[in-house]
C-alpha cells in the first residue's frame, strides 16, 4: 500500500446544484451583451461562483435559484442530484463533468430568455482532482477507481472515485452535497484514499 495515501489526507469540497454556460445560452438567458458577475473565487483556478442564477425545469417540477459558475464553457452542463432528478422529474445519468454526449434534456429559464437544452443535465461522478505531481505522491493514474474513507460518527468508504489527473487543477474531492450529508461531511474536511 502507498503510505502516503495513508498518512495523507485530501481536503473536500462539496458541490450543490449549479450550471455551467456557454456563451451563447447564457445571452438567451441573461441578454446580448451580458457578462457573468463573480462572487467568489473557488478552490480550482479560474473558476468561480457567480451572483448569477436561473431555474431548472422537469416535467414535473421546477428548482429555482441555481447558482452559475464561471468562467463560461463550450457547452452548457446543469449538475443535479439524484434527489433533484426525482423531483423534476428526469433520469440523468451519472457522469464526469464535460460528458454530455446522450445525457438528460432539460430546460433552463432565466430573467431574459428561456432554452431546452437537447442535453447537458447531469448527476456528477465524485471525483478528486490532481496535479502531475500530486498524482506521482499518491500513486495514482488519470482515470484510477479510488476508494475514499471519510471519519467521524458517519464515516464511511466511497467507492469508485474517479481520479482526475491534470496540471490546470489544484488538488481536491469533489462530492455533491446529498453524499457528503450522507457521510457527515463538509468543506475542508479530511478523507483518505485507501
Amino acid at each position: 500500500m502507498n503510505e502516503n495515501r495513508a498518512n495523507n489526507p485530501i481536503l473536500t469540497n462539496v458541490s450543490n446544484r449549479h450550471i455551467h454556460l456557454s456563451k451563447d445560452d447564457m445571452e438567451v438567458l441573461f441578454g446580448k451583451g451580458h457578462t457573468l458577475t463573480k462572487t467568489k473565487d473557488l478552490v480550482q483556478p479560474g473558476e468561480h461562483a457567480c451572483d448569477e442564477t436561473v431555474t431548472i425545469q422537469g416535467p414535473k417540477r421546477a428548482i429555482e435559484k441555481v447558482r452559475v459558475l464561471g468562467p463560461l464553457r463550450k457547452q452548457t452542463q446543469v449538475e443535479i442530484f439524484v434527489t433533484d432528478a426525482i423531483r423534476l422529474g428526469v433520469k440523468p445519468c451519472i457522469r464526469l463533468s464535460g460528458d454530455l454526449a446522450g445525457s438528460e434534456p432539460i430546460k433552463v429559464i432565466g430573467p431574459a430568455g428561456s432554452i431546452d437544452l437537447k442535453e447537458g443535465c447531469i448527476v456528477a461522478k465524485r471525483h478528486i482532482h490532481f496535479t502531475t505531481k500530486d498524482a506521482e505522491f499518491y500513486g495514482v493514474k488519470h482515470g484510477d477507481k479510488l476508494k475514499l474513507k471519510t471519519e467521524g460518527e458517519r464515516g464511511l468508504v466511497f467507492d469508485n472515485v474517479i481520479a482526475r489527473v491534470s496540471d490546470k487543477m489544484a488538488l481536491e474531492c469533489h462530492l455533491d452535497m446529498e453524499e457528503a450529508n450522507a457521510a457527515g461531511v463538509k468543506n475542508g474536511d479530511k478523507l483518505f484514499i485507501l
